[in-house]
């Protein structure tokens, strides 16, 4: 068992019977949503969870004992079709998300606390508009699928200013220092480098 899962969790998970939902936090550019695939609000640990009941949709969370990615599709129907270029909008600026496992008592409370079963990034959005109402899904890719895509950085000055920014405000150094490291990266790349001696040495 998950050392973060709790003694109450644990309990009714070995119960005869379950009331499982899921919490989800999908983080945008300009906010973060949360829902849960029940019925009316749901709050938890200061959020507050929309129950999207039927109209929301999760894939199955697969895990596995390789280190590989686990992609994930969300889904949401019943949105108006009016509000398709919103959600256009809104899934070109998708960011993160993190989805919960949660379970209740016979008398629907909420049990301490819901486990993290599935965090990534958000990636590739498909609509299908029926004329009365839209489906949106979204397919979630976990950080190590980044491994898999090709990186166009350079090991070059420009390149390395790209960053420079943020790094020095992360190391907390003021916003003037210069670092100029990779600006000896052309000439090392036409420089002959001998090793002990060179060759108009007298004991070669």
């Amino acid at each position: 068992m998950r050392d973060d899962v709790t003694t109450a969790m644990q309990a009714s998970l070995s119960a005869s019977v379950l009331r499982p939902a899921f919490l989800a936090a999908l983080t945008f550019a300009s906010e973060t949503v949360y829902m849960w695939t029940g019925l009316g609000s749901l709050t938890w640990n200061g959020m507050t969870f929309i129950g999207e009941g039927d109209l929301a949709s999760i894939g199955t969370i697969s895990g596995g004992s390789t280190v590989s990615p686990k992609s994930l599709t969300l889904g949401l129907s019943g949105i108006p079709s009016s509000q398709v270029n919103d959600v256009l909008w809104e899934t070109r600026a998708m960011k993160s998300v993190k989805i919960w496992f949660a379970n209740f008592d016979e008398s629907c409370n909420l049990i301490p606390d819901p486990v993290l079963a599935y965090s990534a990034m958000l990636d590739r959005p498909s609509i299908e508009d029926s004329g009365d109402s839209i489906r949106c899904e979204i397919t979630c890719e976990n950080r190590l699928a980044d491994l898999n895509r090709e990186c166009y950085r350079r090991y070059t000055a420009d390149d390395q200013q790209l960053d420079l920014a943020d790094l020095l405000t992360k190391l907390g150094l003021p916003s003037t220092t210069t670092d100029t490291g990779f600006r000896f990266v052309p000439q090392c790349q036409q420089h002959t480098f001998y090793w002990g001696q060179t060759p108009a040495s007298s004991n070669n």
